[in-house]
C-alpha cells in the first residue's frame, strides 16, 4: 500500500517535471510588452523636472526572514514569507512611494503568478494602494515557470520589472540578458535575466528611454556579470549615439570601483570580484549613486543594500545604480535609508532630472 502510493506521488512528480521542462519560459531576445494605460495624456516636456525612483522591493518579503539563497551555501532556513507580512510590506512599499511621490517606478522583484506569494500579482495590488495618477505601467517577466523542481521551491514561479509612470507611455520592450552558461536543464527553469524599456514621449516629438533592469546574482566563478554589462553598454552606447534621453536604473548585483570590496566581510567578498565587472559603465557614463560619492568620506549614506544574512545587522554595500545620458542635468538625488530598513533588503534610490 505505502509503496504504491509513492509510486504514484513519484509519477505525478515526474509529470509535473516534464511537463514543466516542455513549457519553459523562452523569451525572444527583443520582445514587445504590453503597456497598461488610460488616455494618451500627459505627456513629459522639455525643461521639466522629473522624478524617478529605483526599488528591488523583494518580492514584498519583508526584513523578517533568512531566505535559503541569502547564504553563501544556500542553508537559510526560510522559504516564504507569511500572507500577513507579505500584506504589511506592500502597504510599507506604498506608503514610502506616496510619500516621495515619484514620477516614475522602477522596481524589481515583483512576484506574480508565483507559489512563494500565494500567486498574486503584487503589481496590482500595489496600484491599488497608489494613487491614481500613476496612469501607466508596463512589466517584462525575469523568471517564470509552472514548476520549478528545485527541493525548497518545488512549485511555481513568476517574477518580473516593472515600470510605473505619472506620463505616457508609448511602447515598452523586453530585451533579453546573457544567460548563466549552464546545463541545457537547469536553464530551462533559471531565471532569464532581463531590461525592460519604456519609451516616454515629449511634446516637442522626442521620445525619454526608461530602462529597468536586475543583474545575475548566483554567477560566482562565471562570466555571466561580464556579458550582462557588455550588453547593457551597447544598449546605452547606441541610444546615446541616437541622440534620446535616457536613463538605466536597478538592481546590478555588483560593487561600485573603488574601497567597496575591502570594506566587505572577508566570507561576503566571494560574491564579487574585486576588479568589479560594473567599470565599464562607470568610467563611461554617469550614475547615481556617483564614484565620487561611493568612496567619500560617507559611502554609507549610498549604501543600497541590507543582506538578510543574520550576521550583516545594517546596510553596508551599494550595489543598485541609476545611470543616465549626459544629456540629463540631475538634480535632489539620495538613498532613501529612513523608515525604509524592515520593508526589504534594498533601499530606494531617487533622483530628479531635467528633460531635455
Amino acid at each position: 500500500m505505502t509503496g504504491g502510493i509513492f509510486k504514484q506521488l513519484y509519477a505525478i512528480a515526474m509529470i509535473n517535471f516534464i511537463f514543466a521542462a516542455c513549457a519553459a519560459f523562452n523569451p525572444a531576445a527583443i520582445q514587445p510588452e504590453k503597456v497598461f494605460g488610460t488616455g494618451s495624456e500627459p505627456f513629459l516636456k522639455p525643461g521639466q523636472k522629473v522624478k524617478i525612483m529605483s526599488w528591488n522591493v523583494q518580492y514584498m518579503a519583508g526584513k523578517n526572514y533568512v531566505f535559503f539563497y541569502d547564504l553563501l551555501d544556500g542553508s537559510g532556513p526560510d522559504r516564504r514569507p507569511s500572507a500577513e507580512d507579505i500584506t504589511s510590506t506592500l502597504k510599507e512599499v506604498a506608503r514610502v512611494i506616496r510619500r516621495e511621490n515619484p514620477d516614475i517606478v522602477m522596481l524589481q522583484e515583483v512576484d506574480d503568478n508565483a507559489r512563494r506569494t500565494d500567486y498574486e500579482d503584487q503589481l496590482a495590488r500595489l496600484l491599488e494602494l497608489l494613487p491614481a495618477d500613476y496612469k501607466f505601467h508596463a512589466s517584462a517577466f525575469y523568471w517564470q515557470s509552472s514548476f520549478v523542481p528545485h527541493p525548497k521551491i518545488m512549485g511555481k514561479v513568476g517574477m518580473k520589472l516593472s515600470i510605473l509612470s505619472k506620463f505616457n507611455i508609448a511602447s515598452a520592450v523586453r530585451h533579453q540578458l546573457p544567460l548563466r552558461k549552464i546545463s541545457a536543464l537547469r536553464q530551462r527553469f533559471d531565471l532569464k535575466r532581463a531590461v525592460i524599456e519604456a519609451r516616454l514621449p515629449t511634446k516637442d516629438g522626442n521620445d525619454f528611454i526608461v530602462m529597468n533592469t536586475h543583474l545575475s546574482a548566483f554567477a560566482q566563478g562565471e562570466d555571466t556579470m561580464q556579458r550582462q554589462i557588455e550588453h547593457l553598454k551597447m544598449l546605452m552606447d547606441q541610444y546615446t549615439k541616437d541622440g534620446p534621453a535616457w536613463i538605466l536604473g536597478g538592481d546590478f548585483n555588483l560593487l561600485p570601483p573603488g574601497k567597496a570590496y575591502q570594506r566587505l566581510p572577508d566570507y561576503h567578498k566571494e560574491y564579487y570580484q574585486e576588479n568589479t565587472e560594473i567599470e565599464p559603465l562607470t568610467s563611461a557614463y554617469r550614475s547615481v549613486p556617483s564614484l565620487k560619492e561611493v568612496n567619500g568620506n560617507f559611502p554609507e549614506k549610498w549604501y543600497t543594500f541590507f543582506s538578510n544574512d543574520p550576521w550583516i545587522t545594517e546596510p553596508d554595500r551599494t550595489i543598485d545604480f541609476i545611470f543616465y545620458a549626459d544629456r540629463l542635468q540631475l538634480g535632489k538625488h539620495r538613498v532613501i535609508r529612513d523608515g525604509t530598513l524592515h520593508i526589504s533588503d534594498h533601499m530606494p534610490i531617487v533622483a530628479e532630472f531635467i528633460i531635455p
